[in-house]
């Protein structure tokens, strides 16, 4: 089992950037496919961007293609998820995600099975 911690959240205005982080803790990996999620106030959890185990292969929502990028470094047990030109429509919580064993279903939000406790993103106009 894969533990998951998410840092870098915080509050900034319109147009800036941000990097969140996830540490992950526990089994392998290198053995898990990642997702960033989302999730605002009296909205339902959005995945905006999964990674592949090994091979760099990306997903990303609509509302985030073009903005973020996000990426692992297998050595050093992270994923990142970089934010740039940030509008207020994505203050949510982020959401660090894991999923055991794939290298295919990075795009699909009911495979994901580990959660991180979520960082807070606020977005000022």
């Amino acid at each position: 089992q894969v533990q998951l911690v998410e840092s870098g959240g915080g509050l900034v205005q319109a147009g800036a950037s941000l990097r969140l982080s996830c540490a992950a803790s526990g089994r392998t990996f290198s053995s898990y496919a990642m997702g960033w999620f989302r999730q605002a106030p009296g909205e339902e959890r959005e995945l905006i961007a999964g990674i592949s185990r090994s091979d760099g292969s990306t997903y990303y929502s609509d509302s985030v293609k073009n903005r973020f990028t996000i990426s692992r470094d297998n050595a050093k047990n992270t994923v990142y998820l970089q934010m740039n030109s940030l509008k207020p429509e994505d203050t949510a919580v982020y959401y660090c995600a894991a999923v055991w064993g794939s290298n295919s279903r990075y795009s699909i939000p009911s495979a994901y099975g580990y959660w991180g406790q979520g960082t807070q993103v606020t977005v000022s106009s």
